[in-house]
């Protein structure tokens, strides 16, 4: 679909859903799923082997309930998404909390205008989880993103996710735009998806959800690079959609830890987060399509 057509009759339509009630998003959702789980049947498989070997303690029914549950909240994470085009920061306020001890931490480097890592994973609403901090506080948050390959919803998506200000910037373009910020002297919050999957190839390899998994080096190497604390922020959907942030600090001295102690100890606390809601994860990524070199 050209620009011209993506522009007069998709994003019209996006906006159109956005400023739907939730009761009705959710009832469009239910659909959606029936049409993913039931029919179209859209990466099970894959999702069901990741299932199995995370947790091989599990039954064949817990697995298939799980499965489902996943399916259900994937399609209301879409549904979610769209619904930033137009949510009001009271309403977003309202159906995504921060937790006191993640204000308290948030509010005291913004207070030292220290910048720092912040690391999650593609649990709850990740999206929702990586425009929260622009809705309560004023520090700069830099989102990192991977350019999409339709030009036209990476363009939407950019958009959507800079809404309220964020300064989203693709992974290729952030040691050069962390060096510009650090020369202003501006604070920034660097947001992170740290499980995604990198070549197997100088990743870090660890045991993650019962599986030999390659980690990404990023969060480590750039809070050493520029002596930033690092923190894990982890998301708990509470009912459908609402949902709540929470932070853990996994270093306030980076520079002072070994190598692979920062990647251990971010990847323990996303794993804390999954196995607490396994259901809501993203298990239809491709996570263990490589195997550990000898």
């Amino acid at each position: 679909m050209n620009k011209l057509l993506f522009n007069t009759l998709v994003i019209p339509l996006f906006y159109f859903i956005s400023v739907w009630p939730f009761w009705l998003l959710h009832a469009f959702s239910f659909c959606v799923y029936a049409l993913v789980y039931h029919i179209i049947g859209y990466r099970k498989k894959v999702v069901i082997q990741n299932l199995k070997k995370s947790f091989p303690q599990k039954t064949d029914k817990e697995i298939k309930q799980i499965t489902k549950q996943f399916y259900k909240h994937l399609c209301d994470v879409i549904f979610e998404t769209l619904k930033l085009l137009t949510i009001s920061s009271k309403q977003f306020k309202k159906h995504f909390i921060l937790t006191q001890n993640a204000i308290n931490q948030f509010t005291y480097f913004e207070t030292k205008q220290q910048s720092i890592i912040g690391v999650m994973g593609h649990c709850g609403n990740w999206e929702w989880g990586a425009i929260a901090p622009q809705f309560y506080f004023k520090q700069l948050l830099t989102g990192v993103y991977h350019p999409l390959s339709n030009k036209n919803f990476d363009a939407f998506m950019l958009k959507l996710r800079g809404r309220m200000g964020g300064n989203i910037v693709a992974m290729n373009n952030l040691l050069r735009e962390l060096i510009t910020l650090r020369q202003k002297k501006t604070a920034t919050i660097v947001g992170l998806i740290a499980d995604q999957t990198p070549p197997p190839e100088g990743s870090h390899w660890t045991s993650f959800l019962n599986q030999d998994t390659p980690i990404f080096f990023g969060p480590e190497k750039l809070s050493k690079k520029f002596n930033y604390p690092v923190v894990y922020i982890s998301i708990k959907k509470i009912k459908r959609s609402y949902y709540q942030m929470d932070t853990e600090l996994i270093t306030n001295a980076p520079n002072e830890l070994a190598e692979g102690v920062i990647t251990e100890l971010h990847t323990k606390a996303l794993e804390k987060n999954i196995i607490e809601q396994p259901q809501f994860w993203l298990w239809s990524h491709r996570r263990w399509k490589h195997k550990k070199p000898n």
